[in-house]
């Protein structure tokens, strides 16, 4: 994936007042993930050893600029260009030297200049581009917001996924989205859900249509995005030999190459499955903090085993 420096501009104008100094022309040069970088590689302090990437002057990088001979300097400056890099920041509000714009007018190099010091605006720029190159993937279900943990419930169609999002929502709980879920991996151990503009606030039940949540239950009724916990897969009632009541290993789904937990729900007449879900939400939440209910229970039975041999 690749983005332009206009893009980069554009998208975090909100975070980074970006003035352009020089190299205008150059707006559309390209931000390249190459595969296994990180967010990491893309932005940095000034360094000429990895040039490939938008090199930012901070005080200290602007200190060493400026000690460089004027051959120095302009072999520094070829050096960035045949690398290709990105752009050039500037950050702490300091005054870029005049041999350096005229540089980036004339090889059309993005020169770009911010107040924010240095080290934020990396920060800044480094989650930005992590989230921009995430691995992504759509899947198919309804991602709620239940208990402050991000659940995705999925299962066949006509089982009611998106009843009984309705009904957590009722019970006080937010929609992330319905029908189509895009998740992000921005993190080494971490993903995260959002709904795609499209379908922004709306979920559809069966009879009744698309129902906009967020008009209908208020602003706390729906969420922007969260991280994903959770799966509950809803399934058809089967026949107790065919459902394992107590399963002894924890079980899991791969999304985006994570293993997610996952419990299995059967969907069948006179089951709560709002509060079966927010059960196995909090079950969920002890097992993030390290508290196993079936293997202290376990533990317990064998105990009281040899206690009762003893």
């Amino acid at each position: 994936m690749q983005i332009s420096v206009r893009e980069l501009i554009e998208e975090n104008a909100d975070e980074v007042a970006f003035r352009w100094v020089a190299g205008q022309e150059g707006a559309h040069r390209i931000i390249r993930n190459h595969e296994g970088s990180s967010a990491a590689d893309l932005v940095g302090h000034l360094n000429l050893t990895h040039p490939d990437r938008i090199q930012v002057f901070g005080p200290e990088e602007m200190v060493y600029f400026a000690r460089l001979s004027n051959r120095r300097r302009l072999f520094r400056l070829a050096g960035l260009m045949t690398a290709a890099v990105p752009a050039l920041l500037i950050a702490d509000g300091q005054e870029p030297p005049a041999d350096l714009i005229t540089h980036c007018n004339q090889n059309n190099l993005p020169l770009l200049a911010t107040t924010l010091p240095a080290s934020h605006v990396i920060e800044l720029l480094r989650i930005y581009l992590s989230k921009k190159f995430a691995p992504a993937t759509t899947v198919h279900g309804v991602f709620m917001d239940v208990l402050g943990v991000g659940v995705l419930i999925t299962g066949e169609s006509g089982l009611g996924k998106s009843e009984l999002a309705l009904e957590l929502i009722s019970r006080g709980h937010g929609l992330v989205a319905d029908d189509a879920v895009e998740f992000l991996r921005i993190a080494p151990n971490m993903i995260e859900g959002r709904c795609p503009a499209l379908l922004q606030n709306l979920i559809e039940v069966r009879g009744l249509g698309l129902l906009d949540i967020r008009t209908i239950f208020g602003e706390a009724s729906v969420r922007r995005k969260m991280r994903l916990k959770l799966i509950v897969h809803l399934m058809r009632a089967l026949s107790p030999e065919q459902f394992e009541r107590l399963p002894l290993q924890d079980q899991t789904q791969e999304i985006l190459g994570l293993p997610v937990l996952k419990v299995q729900l059967q969907v069948a007449a006179g089951r709560n499955l709002a509060v079966l879900v927010e059960a196995a939400v909090r079950n969920t939440i002890l097992k993030l903090r390290g508290i196993d209910t079936l293997r202290e229970f376990m533990a317990r039975q064998t105990l009281a085993m040899q206690q009762h041999f003893e």
